[in-house]
């Protein structure tokens, strides 16, 4: 892993959590996306080297919006970047860690990405991501 390559929040309301964050981080967002595969809306800012993911879920049952309900709004995922997902995967399996998917599928800003079930990590989402090439 070579680095934190965002941090995931999980938003209820999608204009409201980025008119709060452009006033707190004093940066638009650099991207804005749909992501249909998740039924999730994303927007990405980036202040230095840091990048926060605001994730709105779309339908009451998204992983984001299930989450909400259970947990509230709040940090979901921590994001790691990695130049090889699949080695990587690998390599976590093999530590004894759960994934949620076997293979990366295509994810937000151009990744791909997997996710390492949190009951295999305190308690705490990991996503891994590869730049798309």
């Amino acid at each position: 892993m070579k680095n934190v390559e965002h941090i995931g929040i999980a938003v209820k309301n999608f204009s409201e959590a980025n008119g709060l964050y452009f006033r707190l981080l004093g940066v638009e967002p650099y991207k804005t996306e749909h992501v249909a595969s998740e039924g999730v809306n994303t927007s990405f800012f980036r202040v230095g080297s840091t990048k926060i993911e605001l994730l709105e879920g779309l339908t009451p049952d998204s992983a984001i919006s299930k989450f909400i309900e259970k947990r509230g709004e709040g940090i979901h995922h921590i994001a790691f970047e990695v130049d090889d997902i699949l080695a990587e995967m690998a390599r976590l399996k093999s530590e004894g860690f759960t994934l949620l998917n076997e293979q990366p599928k295509k994810g937000a800003d151009n990744k791909l990405v997997c996710f390492v079930h949190p009951k295999s990590a305190t308690g705490v989402l990991i996503e891994l991501t590869q730049e798309i090439k």
